[in-house]
């Protein structure tokens, strides 16, 4: 038998792993215990490259780091089209205009540390 930790989705588990004549077999030794939380950096914030804010919000919706700024302050953008791309465990992932606007802000700049819902642009 051997022991192993495992976190799936956030949820921590215990499990033991019985070797045998057939398929391996897990099962949870313990109640999933409470996610532990790594400290949480702010995440340094580039200025406006405008000095009017958007009314529509264009934020993360994961933790990573700004890979690619797609558009710029003044440009039009159509729902769906990149604004901001982040890079989260070596995937690029596009973060795209909510709604048709023209972009206000750009408020983080390639390299930047993002978390979850911090605020990458915003549009008119």
């Amino acid at each position: 038998m051997k022991n192993y930790t495992i976190t799936v989705n956030g949820n921590v588990y215990d499990v033991v792993v019985e070797e045998g004549a057939g398929a391996p077999v897990a099962a949870p030794k313990t109640a999933p215990k409470a996610p532990v939380a790594a400290p949480k950096a702010p995440a340094a914030k580039a200025p406006a490259a405008s000095g009017a804010a958007g009314g529509i919000k264009v934020e993360a919706g994961a933790a990573g780091k700004v890979f690619k700024i797609d558009a710029a302050v003044g440009q039009a953008v159509k729902a769906g089209d990149a604004v901001v791309t982040i890079e989260a465990m070596k995937m690029e992932i596009p973060v795209v205009a909510p709604k048709d606007g023209t972009v206000a802000s750009i408020n983080v700049a390639v390299g930047d540390p993002v978390e979850a819902g911090t605020l990458l642009a915003t549009l008119n």
